[in-house]
């Protein structure tokens, strides 16, 4: 029995280290060797004409001269136009007024934090930007050539919102005029489209809304964890679904792709992307690539039939920035989601909720930290006691068991009856310190997905040398005591009577300790802390019992050659 235990625990080791194959498996671009991301599965789309996604497709990819409906005639030089508000500095492009260029000033780049972090960019070494237009004739897409308006270009003191405003020549009978409002500390953009019916025959343009991206992968990954970079969809009945790159290189694709709610999003670490219609709006949703390494995500939606002289408007909003919860709840339903907490969602969404409520207090996302470990510990201190208690008793009859096994080694069956007739009367339950620690997991693995995904602990200071929580440890001080803290806590547990569990027992927090040197500061504070909080109640449990706290230093004495023969 006393095995049993142990082999509970090598089981939960071994489920961390096939969640973290599987990361690294993703990281690599591959896919998930244990556990590949779900694929929801959907009802059927609605058929369509064969023409509008190739058009969209199409809009895409083509020069100047292949937009369709487009003419021959000689290219048209186009403006672009830098617009500033007191969180971002947008370039929108007089080429079909797409946004291709936005900085947002809140919040520092990667490497040098003096400028400002750039979400959509248009260069040689990103591509990613939003676009709009019309499809289902020689309409103006975002490939046309447009005329800014003349108007506000800064947002000034006092001042609450500006608006931009392209207008495209009349194409095929068609003139779409885009207007795109900015508010003061706002991420979300309003952006109206005017569909002008200035022919003489009736019209029915549909108006796609995508974001274009390639799919290299975030700066500042890591090999030993990753966060997901690509296309989002989400609507009320299939929910949240994420599209891989790989399988929209693939053509495999399954997710809801006709519906009358949600959004399209892009999604990186950290910030995100998304245009999002009002609810009861009809839209088909789509996913594809559109170029060497460049995809497309997005949304079409009918106008309707415009008469001669007709104007229709269709209202929506692109969000471009970061992944701040309760900013995200309140634009949309679901949008929160694209902050990826995974299958753990429902125990994450409270504890981040509880860290941001002790960060009001503290104000130190460092301290947070420590303060919700804390509270998650005095939370859980029953189950913790309990747990501690039985390793207690165990380790106060560990002598006697080893004195047992080494008399009865020739005779396993004697050794089993032997065992479980000390266990009764002394009243031990050799499992009693796996299941209180086993209920606990699922939350702190939680709050690791809390601490990895929010934007708020980015670039966010500590203390002396911990200048950025979510970067690795410069001088490696807090992996370094995360260790020791693991040896320690090793120390303190019963010596497994088996020598070569007695020596991994030793190596497995060392070879777990290895990732941490690499893990982001914050989250490396978090197991330090839990760590120090655990020997603390171990050893105030320890004493209490009459079981004065004694180091078990590891003994790497090879066993006996025959031992294993008996066995």
């Amino acid at each position: 029995m006393n095995d049993i235990r142990r082999t509970i625990l090598w089981v939960i080791f071994g489920f961390s280290m096939v969640l973290l194959w599987d990361k690294w498996q993703i990281h690599n671009g591959k896919q998930a060797t244990f556990f590949p991301t779900p694929v929801t599965a959907t009802a059927p789309a609605e058929s369509k004409p064969a023409e509008v996604p190739a058009a969209v497709a199409a809009a895409a990819t083509a020069s100047p001269s292949d937009v369709p409906g487009g003419t021959d005639a000689a290219p048209v030089a186009r403006e672009k136009i830098t617009v500033t508000t007191d969180v971002m500095r947008l370039t929108f492009d007089g080429q079909g007024g797409a946004l291709v260029h936005a900085e947002l000033l809140k919040y520092a780049a990667d490497g040098d934090h003096s400028q400002p972090f750039v979400l959509f960019d248009e260069s040689s070494s990103r591509v990613y930007m939003a676009q709009t237009g019309l499809i289902g004739g020689n309409y103006p897409t975002h490939k046309t050539v447009m005329t800014v308006q003349p108007g506000e270009r800064t947002l000034k003191d006092g001042q609450n919102e500006l608006q931009v405003r392209f207008e495209s020549p009349v194409q095929d009978g068609v003139k779409l005029v885009k207007t795109f409002t900015l508010k003061r500390g706002a991420y979300d953009i309003g952006v109206q489209h005017e569909v002008v019916n200035a022919g003489t025959a009736a019209v029915t343009p549909q108006l796609y809304l995508q974001l274009l991206r390639d799919g290299n992968a975030v700066d500042g990954g890591n090999a030993f964890y990753s966060t997901f970079t690509g296309p989002a969809i989400y609507t009320d009945t299939a929910k949240y679904q994420k599209v891989e790159f790989k399988n929209i290189d693939k053509d495999k694709l399954d997710f809801e792709k006709s519906s009358t709610s949600g959004y399209v999003a892009m999604v990186q670490h950290y910030f995100a992307s998304a245009w999002l219609l009002g609810d009861g709006i009809q839209r088909d949703n789509y996913a594809r690539k559109v170029g060497d390494n460049l995809y497309a995500a997005g949304m079409i939606t009918p106008v309707g039939t415009l008469q001669p002289g007709e104007t229709k408007t269709v209202q929506a909003r692109l969000f471009a920035g970061p992944q701040l919860e309760k900013t995200l709840e309140a634009l949309a339903p679901g949008l929160e989601l694209v902050k990826d907490y995974g299958w753990l969602t429902i125990l994450a969404k409270p504890l981040y909720w509880l860290l941001d409520k002790i960060h009001g207090i503290l104000g130190n996302w460092g301290w947070s930290i420590v303060g919700l470990v804390l509270f998650l510990k005095i939370l859980f201190y029953w189950l913790n006691a309990k747990a501690y208690a039985s390793m207690a008793k165990m380790k106060a009859i560990n002598p006697k068991i080893m004195e047992m096994r080494e008399r009865l080694k020739g005779n396993p069956q004697q050794m089993q009856q032997e065992m479980m007739r000390i266990y009764r009367e002394e009243k031990v339950n050799p499992m009693g310190g796996c299941f209180p620690i086993m209920i606990q997991i699922p939350v702190f693995i939680a709050l690791y997905w809390v601490l990895l995904s929010s934007v708020e602990i980015r670039h966010a200071p500590w203390i002396l040398w911990i200048t950025d929580l979510s970067a690795k440890d410069p001088f490696f001080i807090l992996p370094l005591l995360m260790t020791l803290s693991s040896l320690l806590q090793t120390a303190l547990n019963p010596v497994p009577p088996d020598p070569m569990q007695a020596k991994m027992m030793w190596f497995m927090p060392l070879i777990f300790s290895v990732m941490f040197f690499m893990f982001p500061a914050g989250l490396v504070l978090y197991w330090l802390t839990n760590n120090i909080l655990s020997i603390a109640q171990q050893w105030v449990i320890n004493t209490r019992m009459g079981v004065p706290p004694q180091f078990n230093l590891p003994s790497f004495k090879s066993a006996p050659a025959d031992a294993g023969k008996k066995k």
